[in-house]
């Protein structure tokens, strides 16, 4: 979570998930594991259980949609601006993205005490914020929020 605040532009922050691998090494290792996994599969099939062949398949083409799934999901994030008397709520999931904006002085900070969800509210909509993040840091962005919009 990277959280800013500056007089002039007023206070962002920006939540994105935590990718441990960069797009090429994630190509790589799904690729090392297909590979290692049809070499056995090969290996198997020449000493005569040639069965594991479409088991090997089925699983190469689960990996394949998981690789797919985290390679289109990789740059999701979530930010949240507040200017003036605009909360601005942007949402990208997968190349998808969500623009909602609220009145400051109307917007409420909605957080379980679990830290299970949290989102802003105003006028009967709601934008969920923090998908990317932990509880205690959904509870310490609540505490946040609500600091921002009473100043």
């Amino acid at each position: 979570m990277e959280c800013t605040f500056r007089q002039e532009t007023g206070y962002s922050c920006i939540a994105r998930r935590h990718n441990s691998l960069s797009s090429t090494n994630r190509l790589f290792a799904f690729g090392f594991i297909a590979v290692i996994s049809m070499v056995i599969a090969l290996a198997f099939a020449w000493l005569g259980a040639w069965l594991i062949l479409p088991f090997a398949g089925i699983e190469l083409l689960v990996i394949f949609f998981v690789a797919r799934h985290i390679e289109r999901h990789a740059q999701d994030y979530e930010r949240l601006t507040i200017v003036g008397e605009i909360v601005a709520m942007e949402v990208v999931d997968a190349g998808h993205v969500e623009r909602r904006e609220f009145n400051r002085r109307w917007a409420q900070v909605i957080c379980e005490r679990d830290g299970s969800r949290l989102a802003l509210r105003s006028h009967g909509h709601e934008v969920v914020f923090g998908r990317h993040l932990t509880g205690d840091e959904r509870l310490a962005m609540a505490r946040t929020l609500r600091q921002q919009l009473r100043t």
